[in-house]
């Protein structure tokens, strides 16, 4: 009785050896056949290399290629004298109207011109050499984008969130799921923003929209391939609406803030060198906003143009254009409004340079 013994090899494929029995062991070390039209038999070539299939590591699991690319596969093996290499797709004979196999001395190629999806499935490659067969399986999957999500719904809106339910689409495109990726559009612009990607679930709750302003909304899927080519829109509006607001002022007393002028940094006195421009500062404070004055002993210099005085939120200062040896004295800079005033003064010294 005849048994086959499956041996793993490192290659990635099975070496199947049927064993003899004791009637094939008393018999001739080659087997013969008759050639038709010859008294005597004629011996088969001996068995110089056991076949083996030398499978590539990227093809030890699942090869994935989109609808339309072409594969090509090539698979090398080994056997002497040359073994005989056959395919099946699905434990079936190829379509040989769509898949066409190479058996070269050292290799067998699979070549499919463009992709569909009826290309998936598990391909087996047996090679043969008298009573030795070795074996090896590829998965290939073809796939394609996904169809779109069957529909989308407006759910409940409140506040400045809106919230939204979907069905997944019917058709994944041959592949799982990455997830979903939802937009929204207002009326106003018209413009597609993503709110979020590859979410899982199929609902969600857009927040932060901006009050006034009317949102559409639309939901993507996607897998390896991409988005969905087409996405639903949600049949209504989801319209953010301002809250009224009622503002009670009874019980609640009106802080007066009003002050007479202060002065928060004083002037410092400085010298300068004759040519050289020079700045005065100070920072004062009051309510209403006080009117600043700068005097120079004494003497009102608004409107002056050897000097240019400016106030920007409490910051007083004073630039002297190329002081001369006249320039020195006492500064003073006083503020006023009708709470009251107040005032600072430092003393600039000018000197000739050396």
């Amino acid at each position: 009785m005849e048994a086959a013994t499956a041996l793993e090899v490192a290659s990635g494929s099975t070496l199947k050896v049927k064993e003899m029995s004791p009637a094939d062991a008393e018999g001739p070390p080659a087997s013969s056949q008759q050639e038709p039209g010859s008294p005597f038999p004629q011996l088969l070539s001996p068995i110089e290399e056991h076949p083996k299939i030398w499978l590539p590591r990227t093809l030890r699991q699942t090869y994935i290629c989109k609808v339309g690319d072409t594969v090509n596969l090539l698979i090398p093996f080994q056997g002497k004298p040359k073994p005989r290499a056959t395919w099946k797709h699905d434990g079936c004979a190829l379509d040989a109207s769509r898949v066409s196999v190479r058996n070269g001395e050292q290799d067998s190629i699979l070549f499919i011109r463009e992709a569909q999806r009826a290309d998936s499935g598990r391909y087996q490659l047996s090679v043969q050499l008298g009573e030795l067969e070795a074996t090896a399986t590829i998965d290939i999957l073809v796939i394609e984008r996904p169809g779109p999500p069957q529909s989308i719904k407006l759910v409940d809106v409140w506040g400045s969130s809106a919230t939204l339910e979907w069905t997944p689409p019917q058709d994944t495109g041959n592949a799982a799921l990455l997830g979903y990726t939802v937009q929204k559009a207002d009326t106003k612009s018209g413009l597609w923003f993503t709110v979020l990607e590859r979410y899982h679930r199929t609902s969600f709750t857009v927040s932060n929209l901006i009050v006034g302003n009317s949102y559409a909304f639309r939901v993507f899927a996607e897998n390896q391939c991409g988005l969905s080519e087409t996405a639903p829109i949600t049949a209504d509006l989801a319209h953010i609406q301002k809250a009224a607001t009622v503002c009670k002022t009874e019980g609640f007393a009106q802080r007066d803030f009003s002050e007479a002028p202060k002065f928060t940094q004083p002037l410092a006195d400085c010298t300068t060198v004759t040519g050289y421009d020079t700045q005065l500062f100070c920072c004062v404070r009051g309510s209403p906003k006080p009117k600043i004055i700068w005097l120079k002993n004494k003497m009102d210099i608004q409107g002056n143009p050897k000097y240019r005085a400016l106030s920007y939120l409490g910051i007083c200062s004073l630039e002297i254009r190329k002081p001369g040896p006249f320039d020195g004295g006492i500064y003073t800079c006083k503020a006023v409004n009708p709470l009251g005033e107040a005032s600072v003064d430092c003393r600039v010294d000018v000197k000739a340079p050396h």
